[in-house]
This record gives C-alpha cells, sequence and structure tokens, in this order.
C-alpha cells in the first residue's frame, strides 16, 4: 500500500515556548500526558515549581510535548500558569465543553486536542478554529475506539464495517470539518486498545490523507503489556513510515512513557541521538547493584548530549566482556567495582576494609564509584 507524505504542521513558538513541527521531515517527536490536576498551581507557587522542575526532566531526556487534561475552567487557567513559565510546548485535552479551549487560548498553550464528535456541534468546533487560527495554535482530532459517532458505531456492530475502518471513517470526517474552514494546522489520532485496530486505522487514513498522525494505542495497561502493546503497534507502523508523533500510554509514569517512546524511535532507528544506556538483568553471580545503579543515573544518562553507549553490568562476566563495545561501562568483581572504557579498564575501586560495618562500606563503594564514572562519563 502507498501513504500519503504528511504535511507539516508548526507547534508552539508563543511566548516563550519552543516551536517543533510534526510531519514532513521532521523527526517523530515523542509526548506524554500529565497524570495529575494542576489547580493547585493558582494558589501555591511551590505547587507551579514542582510541576516546572518535572516537566524540565521530562524535556532533558527527550519529551517534546506535554498534554493535559482540562476538566474545568480552573484548570484551564492553571495551564496557561504554567505555560508561560515553560519552554516545553503544552496541549490542552479538552472533552464537551468548547469555552475550556477558548480560555486556554488566551495563555500560550500551544496545541488543543478536541474530539469534535463531543465538543457539541458544528458551530463550537468553528469557535475553537477561529480562536486557533487567530492564536497561531494547532489542533489534535483525537478519536477512539469508545467515541464513534452513533451511525458509525451502528455500522460497526451491524458488522457493516470494522472499528479499524469505523475509526478512519470518523477521522475523515472530522478532518472535512477543518478542510472546510480552511485549517490545516490539524493533527489526526485513531486510538484503539487493540494493537490491530490501531495499526489498520492508521494504514487506512495515511493512504488517503497527509495530515500527520499522533499514533498510540490507548489504554494500553500497565508497564509491561503497555510497553508490548506500543513497541509491536509503533514499529509495524514506524516502520512502514507512519506516524509523526508518539505517545506511549503507560498506567505508570510519564517518565516511562517517554523512555519506552526514547527506545522504539531509536530501535526503529527513527532517532539516534543520545546516551544508549545498557544493563544486564542481574543474575546470581552479582558483584554489583545494577538496578541501583540504573535507577541513580537513568534520568541524568539519558539527558545527555552525547552519542556514546553506557554499559552497567552486574559481574565480570558481563562486563569488559560483553559490554567492550561500550564507550564507557561500569561492573562488580567481588569486593571491587571496575570502569571500564571500550573494553579496557581504566579504574578499580576496591570497599575500604577499615569500615567494620558492612552496610556502610558498601555505601562508600558506591559513592566512590559514582565520583569516578561521573568522571570518566564526561572526559568523553
Amino acid at each position: 500500500m502507498i501513504y500519503k507524505i504528511p504535511r507539516t504542521v508548526s507547534v508552539g513558538g508563543l511566548g516563550k515556548t519552543k516551536r517543533i513541527e510534526i510531519g514532513g521531515n521532521a523527526p517523530v517527536s515523542i509526548q506524554t500526558m500529565w497524570k495529575e490536576g494542576i489547580v493547585s498551581v493558582l494558589n501555591d507557587r511551590n505547587a507551579l515549581d514542582s510541576i516546572l522542575y518535572r516537566i524540565n526532566e521530562l524535556s532533558q531526556i527527550g519529551c517534546d510535548l506535554i498534554r493535559f487534561a482540562v476538566p474545568d475552567m480552573d484548570s484551564a487557567k492553571a495551564l496557561c500558569l504554567i505555560a508561560e513559565n515553560t519552554s516545553m510546548p503544552l496541549v490542552a485535552d479538552i472533552h464537551f465543553d468548547y469555552k475550556l479551549a477558548l480560555e486556554c487560548l488566551k495563555g500560550n498553550v500551544a496545541k488543543i486536542r478536541i474530539n469534535p464528535g463531543n465538543i457539541g456541534s458544528k458551530e463550537n468546533v468553528i469557535k475553537v478554529v477561529n480562536a486557533c487560527k487567530e492564536k497561531g495554535a494547532a489542533i489534535r482530532i483525537g478519536v477512539n475506539s469508545g467515541s464513534l459517532p452513533h451511525d458509525i458505531l451502528e455500522q460497526v456492530n451491524n458488522k457493516q464495517i470494522t472499528r479499524a475502518e469505523g475509526l478512519a471513517l470518523t477521522a475523515a470526517r472530522e478532518a472535512e470539518i477543518f478542510n472546510e474552514l480552511n485549517f490545516d494546522s490539524v493533527v489526526v489520532s485513531m486510538k484503539a486498545s487493540s494493537v490491530e485496530e490501531t495499526i489498520l486505522a492508521n494504514e487506512s487514513f495515511a493512504s488517503k490523507f497527509d495530515l500527520p498522525l499522533h499514533i498510540g494505542v490507548t489504554e494500553a495497561g500497565p508497564l509491561i503489556s503497555g510497553v508490548v502493546k506500543s513497541t509491536i503497534a509503533f514499529t509495524h507502523l514506524l516502520n512502514e513510515n507512519i506516524g509523526s508523533t508518539i505517545r506511549v500510554s503507560l498506567s505508570d509514569s510519564p517518565m516511562n512513557e517517554v523512555i519506552t517512546g526514547r527506545e522504539i524511535l531509536r530501535e526503529t532507528g527513527k532517532r539516534t541521538e543520545g546516551v544508549k544506556l545498557i544493563s544486564c538483568p542481574r543474575c546470581g553471580r552479582l558483584g554489583f547493584d545494577v538496578h541501583s545503579f540504573v535507577t541513580r543515573w537513568q534520568t541524568e544518562l539519558l539527558s545527555l548530549n552525547k552519542d556514546i553507549t553506557v554499559a552497567v553490568m552486574g559481574c565480570v562476566v558481563n562486563g569488559p566482556g560483553e559490554g567492550k563495545h561500550a564507550d564507557l561501562g561500569i561492573c562488580g568483581a567481588g569486593d571491587s567495582v571496575i570502569i571500564f572504557k571500550h573494553g579496557k579498564i581504566c579504574c578499580t575501586l576496591k570497599a575500604d576494609l577499615s569500615i567494620k560495618d558492612e552496610e556502610l562500606r558498601l555505601k562508600s563503594l558506591m559513592e566512590n564509584a559514582d565520583n569516578e564514572f561521573r568522571k570518566e562519563l564526561y572526559s568523553l
């Protein structure tokens, strides 16, 4: 099947917000969704600072956009306040009440996500489109299998069309509204909880339209099942050059959504920049607390603008041997920690036996390992 090359849609660029491109020749961007309410920022500076700090963390590890649920007017005002204080493009997730979208567009919100089917009427959609035109904001048409229009849902239930066809047909119908309004800063998503339906719906739409696609498996589940479903769906679609921006939907943290998306894009060859972190799964030969080290270092490593491979290994079997291709590695060896570069040992740290308390001795060893690892990392 031949698929359309997606047009380019600009997102952001309002106030201090950075501008990114979705579609065209732009890199596939990574999105996540905020998991908590945000109203507290309206009267609590500490709450605002906390959210801004976490947004910055997500940005450092590769997140390009963040979507926030906006269920009420206070949330809309809170999102505007957050948008004024970050360079991250923010997306307002709007259902039912178009006035919430209009309130968000008074600030520097970069994109509005609406489902035209539940926004009330075509007149309400026109009001949102006109406000986006005036502000220079983009719109995502969000269609999912739980909100198909009645007539299309009836065709699905009567087996006249598949659910995937229903998703694509709904998206096409909604896209036509924006085409009639001469508004082309539009991104489309068609999400199902089924991997197969998600793939088929996006393939069908991409064969007929040049609108950039936001791909994702909705309600994908907890960490493991969600990662599996998203990886299968995304790999298939991205290998067909379908998908201009992705969101891994997990019943887990935004951090893990972004990291999963980043790794999928790396392994499909869509993005290659940044540190590649590899680590062993751990076993009975353990000479080094791999899990603890990776937890402490993951954010810092993934935030570095270095095209290198870093290996964290539990013992000498997986250390300089299996990890010799890494630019930098660290592993355990009995009561020692070895740091190696390109397979060659450059530093061996031993536990301080003068410290009688084993827990304190191991803590001291790990602190020294962290310090030495940081020195070697930043010398690359």
